[in-house]
């Protein structure tokens, strides 16, 4: 990795047009956040039941099998039939997102920290820098790519860091292209995925109290295979991450949008194999994936929604491109973009 990496902002990503209308949508959906938490009438529940889902997302992402029914069951303390390692996995995550208020996104003890508490027991070398190579290899051992040279890396995450610390560049941004520069360097012999992640949360945390509380990771893992062609062709040449701020920039939006979707339709009457209920545009992604010829009428009869309801999330699916139409109104049916969690 090349020192001009870490020069001024514009040297390792150029600036998108359209990011400025996106981050004026954020900015919009913010305050329909606010409002949503403040109808939901248990805000301490919301924010538990979306963490479950960062926690779950996060960890899925990485390979994790447990669903999340057994996700939420572990969190709870109840007894869960499961790989070990998972199980494990689960329990660090939840320490990890719950000690968010306690770290300093731009001190590298505290991001080391952060390691140990994601990997506790689970690697050899945690809550340390890696003593060796490491590389990212796809499933049919194609090198996708090479980690920073050993020997470089706590400088590498030094300057990261300060330059995070002093950059004027909006949190969004900001965010991004640290969660983009932590995976590029891969300080870690395991767990790079799941740091830069929490990381990201992290920084737009301390810049609005609402991003400890949503489901980033959730998006992140409906849209896993354009969140990995994100980072590859953030580096595909010389190294810049404006394919992966974009990406995370909708990623971003389309978690508001969720955690105003969870706040309004969440249903309390938990089920015992089910952990959280997610809400309506999930149960009509379900629906829809078994029977993409439903109307919205049809649709609200099995919800017990109104059709009204149920055509506003149906938009709101749409407008998120997690759902589209294929012919008519009529004749035609639904097509299930990304599927529900």
């Amino acid at each position: 990795m090349s020192e001009a990496l870490f020069l001024p902002l514009e040297k390792f990503y150029t600036e998108d047009p359209r990011w400025h209308e996106k981050i004026g949508g954020i900015h919009a959906l913010l305050e329909r956040v606010k409002i949503s938490e403040e109808q939901s009438g248990d805000v301490l529940h919301l924010r538990k039941l979306n963490r479950i889902l960062s926690v779950h997302a996060s960890t899925a992402i990485e390979g994790n099998q447990l669903t999340l029914g057994q996700v939420t069951d572990v969190i709870n303390g109840k007894p869960v039939w499961g790989p070990p390692k998972d199980i494990k996995e689960v329990q660090n995550a939840w320490h990890a997102y719950n000690e968010l208020p306690g770290y300093d996104p731009w001190s590298a003890a505290d991001l080391l920290r952060a390691h140990a508490h994601l990997t506790d027991t689970l690697i050899g070398e945690s809550g340390q820098f890696r003593s060796g190579g490491v590389a990212v290899v796809s499933s049919e051992g194609v090198l996708l790519h090479r980690g920073a040279p050993t020997a470089q890396v706590p400088t590498l995450v030094g300057q990261l860091l300060d330059w995070g610390k002093t950059s004027a560049a909006h949190p969004l941004i900001k965010s991004s292209a640290v969660h983009y520069l932590l995976e590029y360097i891969h300080p870690f012999r395991d767990g790079n995925g799941r740091i830069g992640r929490l990381w990201q949360s992290l920084i737009l945390s301390q810049w609005n109290p609402l991003f400890a509380w949503m489901p980033i990771e959730t998006l992140v893992h409906h849209n896993q295979a354009l969140y990995y062609k994100a980072l590859q062709d953030s580096h595909a040449g010389a190294v810049d991450c404006r394919p992966f701020i974009s990406f995370m920039l909708d990623a971003i939006a389309n978690s508001l949008y969720k955690y105003i979707d969870v706040a309004t339709e969440t249903v309390t009457d938990v089920g015992a194999n089910v952990g959280v209920n997610v809400g309506v545009s999930d149960r009509i992604l379900e629906l829809l994936v078994r029977q993409p010829q439903l109307s919205a009428r049809e649709l609200a009869t099995q919800l017990n929604k109104t059709t009204r309801t149920v055509e506003r999330h149906l938009k709101t699916l749409r407008e998120q491109g997690r759902l589209m139409r294929v012919g008519s109104d009529k004749a035609g049916h639904w097509e299930v973009i990304e599927k529900a969690s």
